[in-house]
C-alpha cells in the first residue's frame, strides 16, 4: 500500500527544514489540503512523499 506524505520546506527543499502537515492515501488528496491549508508561497515549498506501508527506509 502507497501512502503519500505531505510537507512544507524552505526553497532549498532542505531535509533540516522540513514541517509534516500529514499522511494522505493519494497524491491528490494531499496536494488538495496543501491548497487548502495555504502552504503554497514565496518562501516556501510543497513535497509530497510517497512511501511503501511495511518497507523500512529512510524518508
Amino acid at each position: 500500500m502507497k501512502l503519500f506524505i505531505l510537507y512544507q520546506t524552505d526553497n532549498w527543499k532542505s531535509k533540516a527544514s522540513r514541517i509534516c502537515f500529514g499522511i494522505f492515501d493519494t497524491r491528490a488528496k494531499a496536494i488538495d489540503s496543501a491548497k487548502w491549508q495555504d502552504l503554497y508561497n514565496h518562501n516556501s515549498e510543497v513535497v509530497v512523499l510517497e512511501v511503501t506501508l511495511n518497507l523500512f527506509e529512510e524518508v
